[in-house]
């Protein structure tokens, strides 16, 4: 969600104040790359795996998530009036066309063929990947509540950018073929494709789902998914997925979310509360290079000044986007020269760390990591 606070500029420390994380709760967190997301897996699982700080998550059914959602998705951001926040019929900037009260507006079994009918519970990994089996049909951090209308309409399709739409919802969400050039080249089929207020919400629920069920993906068939128990995502759908949880960082709205689910089912989404870690379990997926990629070269990297220089030889460069690793947006330049060296200053407002600077060229958008001294 772009509109609403976000908090990924403050220290975990703060962050964990108010997403009222567990003392203790990420502790054996230590790792990187795919070592972390083991020891991810293992602190929101359902089993015991000895932690020191162990909770062990609760699957209450699936006719209990009606009962989640009333805490964990009710509008108390937009309308502010407590119905039943849709991603897909929500409008932010807007009225929305249909409002759902919760329990009372809840899928009987009829209706659907209209928006606006009822509302029911929408797999963002569809229930027939793995099945219908629990706990994960029960989950409710990757279950949300959607319109019927809009749950069918989505049906089995993965998420992506969709090029041409063949239909679109009351609040702008579309399906139709994906957009192969970009960020989501690679992929040609159809695809659905959310409002950009939730798109982050989306990557990181689907992110969650790959760390939670991380010993049972590997043998579920997904155009999504790669057939591994580690990457997990196809390298298009992974690039997908992290742009999307660039551009809409963590919002109070999921920031609340995490906690209601946690005070049901007992187990948190790990992006959430540490949107950071996305960028250490797959950064060796965004193909990201310390030093030189091809044709572009960034120096002086690290750097302790106030610019830095990009070699980019013949290549058109549109926009630079530099990125914490927690996905907040901290510098932006448009390009309006192409000589075979552009430069990023204001450099020496950032805190040291280490940053993401997207190169967004005519073709493609390069990823590479800047450390800042």
């Amino acid at each position: 969600m772009i509109k609403k606070i976000t908090l990924l500029a403050l220290t975990l420390t703060t962050l964990g104040a108010f997403a009222q994380i567990p003392t203790g709760y990420y502790d054996s967190a230590t790792g990187t790359e795919f070592a972390l997301k083991t020891q991810l897996k293992k602190i929101i699982d359902n089993n015991n795996d000895g932690l020191a700080t162990e909770y062990q998550s609760i699957d209450k059914g699936y006719s209990y998530l009606y009962t989640t959602y009333q805490s964990s998705d009710s509008d108390n951001y937009y309308e502010n009036n407590g119905t039943v926040l849709d991603m897909y019929s929500e409008k932010p900037g807007g009225v929305d066309a249909y409002e759902y009260t919760h329990i009372t507006d809840k899928d009987n079994g009829t209706g659907g063929t209209v928006e606006g009918d009822f509302y029911n519970r929408e797999h963002t990994i569809p229930q027939s990947v793995f099945s219908s089996a629990s706990p994960m049909k029960n989950d409710a951090h990757f279950v949300i509540p959607s319109d019927k209308k809009v749950n069918a309409q989505r049906g089995n399709l993965p998420y992506g950018v969709v090029d041409v739409a063949n239909w679109t919802s009351t609040n702008g969400s579309k399906r139709g073929n994906n957009l192969n050039s970009g960020y989501s080249a690679g992929y040609t089929g159809d695809v659905f494709e959310p409002i950009d207020e939730f798109k982050g919400d989306i990557a990181r629920v689907n992110l969650y789902f790959a760390v939670r069920y991380e010993d049972q993906v590997a043998g579920w068939p997904y155009d999504m998914f790669d057939g591994t128990s580690d990457k997990v995502f196809t390298q298009t759908f992974f690039n997908i997925l992290y742009q999307w949880h660039l551009q809409d960082p963590v919002s109070q709205r999921e920031i609340d979310r995490n906690n209601a689910i946690f005070a049901e089912q007992n187990n948190r989404n790990p992006f959430i509360d540490h949107p950071e870690y996305v960028y250490e379990i797959w950064k060796n997926t965004l193909g990201v290079e310390d030093y030189t990629a091809n044709e572009f070269n960034i120096h002086p990297n690290p750097t302790y000044a106030d610019v830095v220089y990009i070699n980019k030889g013949d290549i058109k460069v549109s926009k630079l986007n530099l990125y914490s690793i927690t996905g907040k947006l901290v510098l932006s330049k448009k390009i309006t020269h192409n000589q075979g060296t552009i430069t990023l200053e204001n450099l020496n407002k950032l805190a040291s760390g280490i940053y993401l600077l997207k190169i967004q060229t005519d073709n493609n958008t390069i990823v590479k990591k800047l450390v800042i001294n």
